[in-house]
């Protein structure tokens, strides 16, 4: 057996990063049990999704990988997408550099990933050109994440804001309600359902569900910061029932 580390950079209010990412893998595990993976955690202030929080949390992001240096991960995975979609199109390139960099000056070598990259990239990986979106955002950042997956080439056919701004009432959010708020969607045109594009917002338990009865492929922006991680440590992407991204017929990683 094999134990991969995995360090998390997570808003101090984020439930659920540290929740769905290590479920996934930890179904991963049951079915093939000779990789086994660990995870750790540094925090950075953010109680309300508002630029001022936003921004003052990314100041934080040096100290964050840091901490993490210290404890030699094998991969670093910066768990809040808008936190970087807010800083202006392609800024994921820009933080994962920043990170990697810190990292580096502490001879830590783990390669960095940003769940607003692994997003595009799982987008992309699919051979999806045109998505709709569900965000917990206020319309104007559902917005804004939406520009930011068109400035990389992608159309967002429809989104959908569940206008939820405490990031804790995000993460209380029930998955279930996934399964209608789809629905809602104008999906005539959609190659792929982005079913949360938030690390906060819970879907795990939908992805394959509403996949199943979309009838196309359906992810989330952990499900494709697992895939990226998956991919980083050069393992098959596949985690049983999260959805096509990670059936194990997506491999390799997408162009940026």
């Amino acid at each position: 057996m094999t134990d991969h580390h995995i360090g998390m950079i997570v808003p101090s209010s984020n439930l659920t990063m540290e929740t769905e990412l290590p479920r996934m893998l930890r179904e991963r595990e049951a079915v093939l049990p000779e990789d086994r993976f660990v995870f750790h955690s540094s925090r950075m202030r953010m109680q309300h999704v508002t630029p001022e929080q936003l921004r003052a949390m990314n100041a934080q992001t040096e100290r964050a990988a840091l901490e993490l240096a210290d404890a030699r991960p094998d991969v670093v995975a910066t768990a809040c997408l808008v936190a970087i979609m807010a800083q202006g199109p392609g800024h994921h390139c820009t933080a994962e550099a920043e990170i990697t960099g810190v990292l580096r000056s502490q001879g830590a070598q783990a390669p960095v990933v940003s769940s607003a990259g692994a997003l595009l990239d799982g987008i992309k990986a699919l051979g999806a050109g045109r998505v709709a979106i569900i965000t917990p955002y206020m319309k104007p950042l559902t917005r804004l994440v939406a520009g930011y997956i068109e400035d990389a080439g992608i159309e967002v056919v429809d989104a959908l804001s569940l206008e939820v701004p405490d990031n804790l009432a995000v993460a209380r959010l029930d998955p279930a309600d996934l399964r209608d708020h789809w629905r809602r969607l104008d999906l005539s045109r959609a190659d792929a359902l982005v079913l949360s594009a938030c690390v906060q917002m819970p879907s795990l338990p939908s992805l394959q569900p509403v996949e199943d009865a979309a009838g196309l492929p359906v992810l989330s922006a952990a499900a494709a910061t697992a895939y990226r991680i998956l991919t980083e440590l050069g393992l098959p992407t596949f985690v049983p029932g999260a959805g096509s991204l990670l059936s194990g017929g997506v491999p390799g990683r997408a162009a940026a």
